[in-house]
């Protein structure tokens, strides 16, 4: 179909027109003129040659001017018909205009209701993805997905239709230390089951996959942790850990919780080592809208936290929470730079911090027991935040530490998003790992 044009165009074509019919009028006239004069010179010649003292005849004159008044007409008539002729083409183009305005109205009206209809549609799917979001639970027994493989429902096929024997025995032995569950706890499940199954308390290997359930969960049930007491003004909380487990996104993740449960919240910027640590918290601080203490990069730690600690006592601050550098539990003099944090903590409130938790990355598997132990030997922990269990087969390491300290497990990661950070509950994780 060809292009219609607009009504700039028709306006265009009209202005190229007029200004060509002017030019074309004005040679006309100047052409009549030219003829006019030439006409009246030559008889004023003619006669001047036969007799120069007469004046030009009247009749001549006349005859001039009735060519010129002829010539006049016809450019009159000619102007009116071009006149005409524009007004009939400006009445087709600026129908065509209000027809093309017409079908573009008609085709935007049914992009607005198709962009109106998608709209719709996305927010019911938001709607039907929000309800159908899993829960907790759920999201902890996919998390927990490579872990069952060698500890928990992956033992089923095990112990399905099979006697109970020193071979079966030795394979669940395998399993267990696959899972990272450790030397001595795994010793411990096996020497208690072996002698369950000596009393004859077993009638079949299903009876003992049972009992294997009961063992794991009595060892976590040790650790759950025990609401602590109300305290009277701010209470401190001491992040620790080696680089890389995840504790500056654990904090930032807490900080959150803590303000839903209607808790003021301030994060202290203890790790002065790492410029990105430092923009890390300060990020969670701006999207949440919680102050962040903090210092240029490479000032003292204890210094930044002591600040921090003051500031939240002038502010009557619920919670404070406050980051430390990572650092290798083998390093002394990294470890020494810990307890002197503490001490000057201890300066302004005796009590502080109320508690140390160390965050342990799941995937660290056995090294996850000499960092609690030298962790715990240098500041004295009182929880443990448990993180990145949705990525690894050696989750069990959690039954290893919780049956050597005994210290109690707070918080479980089973992913990146904030909901994916929660309470530590024994019998749910014993269900998650077992749910077939």
């Amino acid at each position: 179909m060809a292009k219609k044009k607009g009504l700039f165009s028709w306006f265009k074509k009209s202005e190229e027109t007029t200004e060509s019919q002017i030019e074309q009028q004005t040679e006309v006239t100047e052409e009549v003129t030219e003829a006019v004069v030439d006409d009246a010179q030559g008889n004023d010649t003619a006669e001047h040659s036969e007799s120069p003292s007469e004046p030009v005849s009247a009749e001549a004159s006349s005859d001039a001017t009735e060519s010129e008044e002829n010539a006049v007409a016809d450019l009159e008539v000619e102007e009116k018909q071009t006149d005409a002729a524009l007004e009939t083409e400006a009445a087709e183009e600026i129908t065509d205009v209000e027809t093309v305005e017409d079908v573009a109205e008609s085709e935007s009206a049914d992009e607005s209701k198709d962009e109106e209809q998608v709209v719709v549609e996305q927010a019911i799917a938001e709607q039907a993805d929000t309800s159908n979001k899993p829960g907790f639970f759920q999201r902890l027994k996919s998390g927990l997905s490579k872990t069952r493989q060698n500890i928990g429902s992956g033992l089923f096929d095990l112990f399905r239709d099979k006697k109970i024997d020193d071979e079966l025995f030795e394979e669940l032995e395998t399993q267990l230390l696959m899972a990272d569950v450790g030397v001595e706890t795994t010793t411990k499940i096996i020497d208690s089951l072996t002698q369950a199954a000596s009393r004859s308390q077993l009638k079949d290997a299903e009876a003992l996959y049972e009992l294997l359930k009961q063992e794991l969960q009595q060892i976590l049930d040790g650790v759950e942790d025990v609401e602590a007491p109300a305290i009277d003004g701010p209470k401190v909380i001491l992040m620790v850990g080696v680089n890389g487990v995840g504790k500056t996104t654990t904090i930032g993740k807490l900080a959150k919780q803590f303000q839903a449960e209607g808790k003021s919240v301030m994060l202290a910027a203890g790790d002065t080592f790492r410029a990105a640590a430092v923009e890390q918290l300060q990020v969670w601080g701006e999207r949440n809208d919680i102050p962040v203490v903090a210092q240029h990069t490479g000032a003292d730690s204890a210094s930044v936290i002591f600040d921090a600690l003051n500031s939240a006592k002038s502010r009557n601050v619920d919670v404070l929470i406050a980051d430390t550098a990572g650092r290798l539990q083998n390093k002394a003099h990294l470890m020494e730079e810990l307890k002197k944090v503490v001490r000057v903590m201890k300066k302004i409130d005796a009590d502080a911090p109320h508690e140390i938790m160390l965050t342990i990355d799941a995937g660290t598997g056995q090294n996850a027991l000499s960092q609690t132990q030298l962790f715990n030997d240098a500041v004295g922990l009182t929880s443990l935040a448990v993180t990145k269990l949705d990525g690894t087969a050696k989750g069990g390491v959690i039954f290893a530490v919780a049956d050597k300290f005994k210290i109690p497990i707070k918080y479980l990661g089973v992913g990146e998003g904030i909901d994916d950070l929660r309470q530590f509950n024994a019998k749910d994780f014993i269900e998650a790992l077992f749910e077939k």
